[in-house]
């Protein structure tokens, strides 16, 4: 259950809900199959091996959500109804016209829409009350805002926005390459991806490479800026830091082999891998925050306060 991407929402200053109120609220949309007539449906799952629909330890809340989606692919579609309007166009006597494809075009949707096969996919997210952190594992901002969204339905108001801090990750980046090195308890790691801020959009890209400091710091004078760099953390964590504020690529050195020692059932590991996973990524966030200058917006909360 390890997070392999971090996407950081802000939590509202004045978030206090409890384990037993956000179950309460969850239960009220679990997820459901897709109907006749739904392509998708989005619901909350359980998120470990029990039915409840939080997971909570140490305050920390694990949620899950569960997207059903029918596999309807629009060139099975198109097809389905090209093959549909050339037999309609041989009884008729005439060919098809826009208006009547388009209606044979509807009605091959619905038909094979009732037939279609469902996938299911999960995507949790970790709730820290006291940090005031929502964090969800995707690698997509578009998915994540699933996420996000569906919370917001199913608590009925959710102010959170997207982690924003003093200074830009592309800003920092470019520092510590400059310098040379990363502040204190991370490093810099073989993974740097750098682009041109004109129309041309040019990159230069080093993966699992020594970067070689005369050479970015050329890249980076003739006008290029970092948009991505490999990270770790304490020979703890590694990660790529993206110019968004996504890390992607998360891996826990060394965690897995511990947390595999013994013979925990299923649960237990579970729930050592969680605490293990909330502690590191939770004290690591909080290095890289203060890196790179501190979160805007807890600022502004506290001031406001």
């Amino acid at each position: 259950m390890w997070f392999k991407n971090l996407l950081v929402y802000r939590l509202p200053a004045d978030w206090s809900m409890t384990a037993a109120q956000l179950e309460e609220r969850l239960a009220n949309r679990p997820l459901q199959p897709c109907n006749g007539f739904e392509l998708q449906m989005r619901g909350w799952v359980a998120p470990a091996f029990h039915e409840r629909l939080v997971h909570t330890l140490n305050g920390q809340h694990l949620i899950a959500l569960g997207i059903n989606q029918k596999l309807l692919p629009a060139s099975i579609v198109n097809q389905v109804t090209k093959e549909r309007a050339a037999e309609i166009a041989v009884e008729q006597g005439y060919p098809v016209g826009r208006r009547q494809l388009r209606e044979i075009k509807e009605r091959v949707t619905e038909e094979l829409r009732g037939r279609a096969l469902t996938r299911r996919r999960m995507m949790r997210a970790w709730i820290d009350g006291e940090r005031g952190w929502l964090v969800v594992d995707s690698a997509s901002p578009a998915r994540a805002e699933e996420l996000v969204e569906t919370l917001r339905d199913s608590l009925g108001s959710l102010a959170v926005q997207l982690l924003e801090t003093e200074r830009s990750p592309t800003q920092s980046m470019s520092a510590w390459l400059m310098l040379g090195e990363a502040p204190t308890r991370f490093q810099i790691e073989e993974d740097l991806e750098l682009q041109s801020v004109d129309d041309s959009k040019s990159m230069v890209r080093y993966v699992r490479h020594p970067l070689p400091a005369a050479e970015v710091q050329k890249h980076m004078s003739a006008g290029k800026t970092p948009t991505r760099l490999g990270l770790s953390w304490k020979d703890r964590l590694a990660f790529l830091l993206n110019a968004d504020m996504q890390l992607k690529r998360v891996q826990f050195l060394g965690m897995d082999k511990e947390s595999e020692q013994g013979s925990e059932a299923a649960e237990e590991k579970f729930d050592i891998d969680f605490t293990l996973m909330t502690g590191e990524v939770g004290q690591m966030l909080t290095d890289l925050i203060d890196a790179l200058g501190g979160d805007s917006k807890r600022m502004e909360q506290l001031a406001a306060a």
